[in-house]
């Protein structure tokens, strides 16, 4: 499972000009599922993310997680995450999950963030959204389940 992280001070999705998700100061969480991915990637992401203290403290520092802040996370599914660009110029999918299994994985990690008292916005999955941000710093973070 692959995330790219982007600290915001605001963050939304829009789908056929309707806002499906949006947040104010937080996170927004894009998430690609990949063939192989289980719910112990799943859960090594539930973890890690509204653990990682990449929100500023009192003094200015990196000190603070979600989950330490008031702060919310805006989930948006990219299997585009799974590109392979090692031949020629045109991207291959075929590392990305299929559609069905990605579904029910990345509404799992949504459901397993709330469970945890994450404030959550979603996108739609497998829908075009337009993803609109403020980078906060800006600070982006890749996190890969399976990376050593």
């Amino acid at each position: 499972m692959r995330a790219v992280l982007q600290r915001v001070k605001e963050a939304s999705v829009t789908v056929d000009g309707t806002i499906t998700g949006q947040i104010g100061p937080g996170l927004l969480v894009l998430l690609g599922v990949g063939k192989g991915d289980t719910e112990a990637d799943l859960e090594f992401m539930v973890d890690k993310i509204p653990q990682l203290r990449i929100f500023e403290d009192d003094s200015g520092k990196m000190n603070k997680s979600l989950l330490d802040t008031s702060k919310a996370l805006l989930a948006v599914s990219q299997f585009t995450l799974y590109a392979d660009t090692k031949k020629g110029r045109r991207p291959s999918f075929i590392d990305a999950m299929p559609p069905d299994e990605a579904k029910r994985l990345y509404a799992l990690f949504c459901e397993r963030c709330r469970a945890i008292g994450l404030t959550v916005q979603e996108g739609v999955f497998a829908a075009d959204m337009k993803v609109a941000l403020l980078n906060d710093g800006p600070v982006t973070i890749c996190l890969d389940s399976k990376a050593p």
